[in-house]
């Protein structure tokens, strides 16, 4: 496990810097990627025998995929990706513009990540693909539509590329992560509770990325509001 090596896809900040962090100090090599590429020398500097760097931004889909392929050669191949990078607003007035740039963020460079990582996997013959989605996208959200609906479309995509792997009887887990509420500048609610610090939200990701779960919530106890939240009648939901 010590010789493992992963890419993060977003790491200059919050969760996806928090895991890196996490996985060097358990002996891991590991690829940063962001579009701050300032900030990826920073973190690498802490660690330059540990750390590979690739400044890209994701959304840029005529290019990003060789960044990841020139980022995983200079490595010598990689054994686990995930997808930290995504976003989201509050966007109660429906401001398009807002709106597009969750779903460039959140769908289409997620799903051209998710697919090259699969791909590469496969090809390799074993790996582990994760990503980090939302408790929000369990049901719609009047405050922030678009987060919501590309959360929902980032799990289920996921669940679907668990399904391709069993059949095709393909060695690639998946493992969707799903936070609630984390202390980090991109939780914009206005309403927030059970608050996790990014270092214990980290510590939790990697315990369950080494244990090849299938979900993990974050922090643990989330998987209550989860439940209830996903069964929660209808009529209740839309007054909320």
């Amino acid at each position: 496990m010590n010789q493992g090596k992963i890419i993060i896809i977003g790491a200059t900040s919050g969760i996806g810097r928090a895991l890196a962090e996490t996985l060097v100090s358990e002996g891991y090599f590991v690829g940063i990627t962001g579009r701050r590429k300032p900030l990826l020398r920073e973190l690498a500097a802490s660690r330059p025998d540990r750390y590979y760097i690739s400044g890209f931004d994701v959304t840029a889909v005529d290019t990003s995929i060789e960044h990841l392929e020139a980022l995983a050669a200079a490595m010598g191949g990689v054994d686990t990706v995930i997808i930290s990078a995504g976003g989201g607003d509050v966007n109660e007035s429906l401001d398009f513009g807002v709106e597009q740039k969750m779903i460039d963020l959140n769908v289409r460079a997620f799903t051209q990540v998710a697919d090259w990582a699969f791909n590469y996997f496969k090809r390799r013959g074993h790996g582990h693909l994760a990503a980090i989605s939302s408790i929000a996208g369990i049901r719609g959200s009047r405050q922030a539509p678009a987060y919501s609906a590309t959360k929902a479309y980032q799990i289920t995509y996921l669940q679907g590329l668990r399904q391709k792997a069993h059949r095709e009887q393909a060695d690639i887990v998946i493992t969707d992560i799903r936070p609630g509420f984390v202390d980090t500048p991109a939780a914009k609610s206005p309403v927030r509770f059970w608050v996790a610090p990014v270092p214990k939200a980290a510590r939790q990701i990697y315990e369950g990325l080494r244990k090849r779960r299938k979900v993990v919530y974050i922090t643990k106890r989330w998987r209550i509001i989860a439940w209830i939240y996903r069964w929660l009648p209808s009529r209740l939901h839309e007054r909320m």
